[in-house]
């Protein structure tokens, strides 16, 4: 979840901010004071009538409406704490739309508060209360706007059911897990009176306000469910850890030990060892090393990871960054990273081409402008080689109801369809990667075999895991057990799967981390000290991406390399390893 999660953030003209959330407005001995109060929410989900017991709590959209035989609410619930004294004059739910809204009735409901967003299924939802508010999308609304005064009036926790009467579509909305600060999500935006008991001068100058950091914009989803750490690092650890949710205001990803660097990182020169890579990227000897660095947290990703390598002693070679939609990328900033000959590097982009649509309905041609306009904009733009990861983690959201076009060979023909249009585009320099889930629930299924879209497609096959380095914990390990992580049914581990199914293709590891609880502290150096070793005895792995955060999706793992002043020692001498001693050729 984003690092918004549960700010109350303040918007009024000429007002000084003060304590949590609360301002005052008007003028000096005023009897009254008016402020404008904006409560973001605690918890946010959906629920699906055709996957009873499947959580979204992590997903970065709300849904609403019957389509296909499915249908969906969305919950919200909202914790605003106003300063003694204080009366909410006007209360205004506000839900930003993702797309053009369905033209139906929507309606918000009160439901109890006694569920999470963690844990919320159709199967345990709080039943929905009568109707307190209801409107008519117009297909040019950007926002939805509910009057909910009746029912907000003062600090407290409140929760909401949200209904449509749409039965041939759905209306998306963004959730706080969108993980964009310009973009926003449910808010409750408060009116608010406060009785001055002796008249107040306004302050000449306003109190430091702490800043509130926001979560990426293209989150990672992922952390081995519990859930834990997926991209980021979502469902194998946070699947994307990440990864959604939201750990409230996080400080920045910065080494503890260490003030943050303001020199570039270390300057990369000519390996030794001969070890380059091919026409995909491949090396000829060693591995690459990469990482994703300042996740769910506003810092610019460029500027994090230079601050991660700097922190580590090494240029990652291979710079991941998400992105979804109708996105235009690689950004300039992305672009800049690559062209340091300083500091050689490449891009690992994951694109959620199907964002907003179906893997079915992408396979079928519904977003061929969407691919096209990338398209150009790829050759216009950028003309080194870069790794494409096309919707990462894609277990996570496999639906396998027949029809609903997300099931894993519905991925499979969205992938092979994507693919083979880009390259009619002329688009040459992408190296296709495919991202699994190291997580032994989805290895149990037959997914892996269906999602896989064809050795003439994949050019990689990636990995995304994490372990806990705490003992007794869920995914408790060390970077074996995220190479060799078993189906719950017993199996082949992922390593041995890939090789024995594709002993072509080389594997990357696009996300992994080792991780403890926040307030859990345990020493990452053991962990760290089994990776030389583990990647010796699995020699198809040519590229490691670590995930660095403070935070993971769901606020409560600690994935970052220097945790402990130890931890970063054991880190910084794996880094130092000539096996990842390999020159880019561009």
């Amino acid at each position: 979840m984003t690092a918004r999660r549960g700010m109350i953030g303040v918007a009024v003209t000429g007002v000084v901010a003060v304590g949590a959330g609360f301002a005052l407005a008007g003028t000096a001995n005023a009897a009254t004071t008016t402020s404008t109060v904006s409560v973001f929410s605690t918890d946010d989900s959906y629920t699906s009538s055709t996957r009873r017991t499947a959580n979204f709590g992590q997903a970065d959209k709300l849904v609403v409406g019957k389509d296909g035989g499915e249908t969906r609410f969305s919950y919200l619930k909202f914790a605003p704490k106003l300063a003694a004294g204080s009366t909410v004059t006007r209360a205004e739910l506000r839900l930003p739309l993702d797309s053009k809204p369905m033209a139906a009735t929507l309606s918000v409901h009160p439901v109890t508060t006694a569920w999470s967003e963690k844990t919320l299924t159709a199967a345990n939802a709080p039943v929905p209360g009568k109707a307190i508010a209801s409107l008519l999308p117009k297909v040019t609304d950007t926002t939805l706007v509910f009057d909910l005064s009746k029912v907000v009036s003062k600090s407290g926790t409140y929760a909401f059911a949200l209904k449509s009467a749409a039965t041939t579509g759905v209306t998306r909305m963004r959730s706080l897990e969108y993980g964009d600060a310009t973009g926003g999500g449910p808010e409750l935006l408060l009116t608010v009176v406060k009785k001055a008991a002796t008249p107040t001068t306004a302050p000449t100058t306003a109190p430091t306000k702490t800043p509130v950091t926001t979560a990426p914009t293209t989150a990672p989803t992922t952390v081995p469910p519990t859930t834990a750490p997926t991209t980021v690092p979502p469902t194998t650890a946070p699947t994307t850890v990440p990864p959604t949710t939201a750990p409230t205001t996080t400080p920045p990803t910065t080494a503890p030990t260490t003030t943050p660097p303001t020199t570039v990182p270390p300057t990369t020169t000519a390996p030794a060892t001969g070890c380059a890579t091919d026409a995909l990227l491949v090396p000829s000897c060693g591995v690459l090393w990469g990482a994703a660095a300042g996740g769910f947290t506003d810092t610019p990703r460029d500027q994090a990871l230079k601050e991660w390598e700097a922190t580590t002693g090494r240029t990652a070679s291979i710079f991941h960054t998400y992105h979804k939609g109708n996105e235009l990328f690689p950004t300039k900033s992305e672009i800049a990273m690559t062209q340091d000959p300083a500091h050689p590097r490449v891009l690992l982009l994951n694109w959620k081409v199907a964002y907003g649509t179906t893997w079915a309905k992408v396979a079928a041609g519904g977003q061929d402008a969407r691919i096209d306009a990338w398209s150009a904009y790829v050759k216009k733009t950028y003309n080194q080689k870069f790794f494409l990861a096309l919707h990462h983690e894609p277990e996570n959201d496999v639906n396998n109801t027949a029809g609903s076009g997300m099931t894993a060979k519905d991925y499979a023909a969205m992938y092979r369809y994507v693919i083979n249009r880009l390259r009619a585009n002329g688009v040459t320099n992408a190296i296709n990667v495919i991202a699994y889930m190291g997580n032994e629930k989805w290895m149990a299924q037959s997914w892996w075999k269906d999602l896989y879209p064809g050795d003439d497609v994949v050019d990689w096959i990636g990995l995304d895991s994490y372990v806990s380095v705490e003992k007794g914990y869920y995914h408790y390990g060390d970077m074996g057990d995220i190479l060799d992580r078993k189906p719950s049914t017993g199996g082949l581990g992922w390593y041995d799967w890939s090789v024995t199914n594709h002993p072509s293709k080389p594997i990357m590891v696009a996300e992994w981390g080792m991780y403890h609880r926040t307030k859990t502290i345990v020493d990452k150096a053991p962990a760290f000290n089994t990776v030389i070793p583990e990647l010796k005895a699995h020699p198809q792995v040519k590229a490691v991406v670590y995930f660095d955060t403070k935070n993971d999706d769901e606020g409560d793992r600690d994935i970052s390399v220097d945790s402990t002043a130890s931890a970063l020692a054991a880190f910084k001498k794996v880094a130092a390893d000539p096996m990842f001693d390999v020159t880019i050729t561009k």
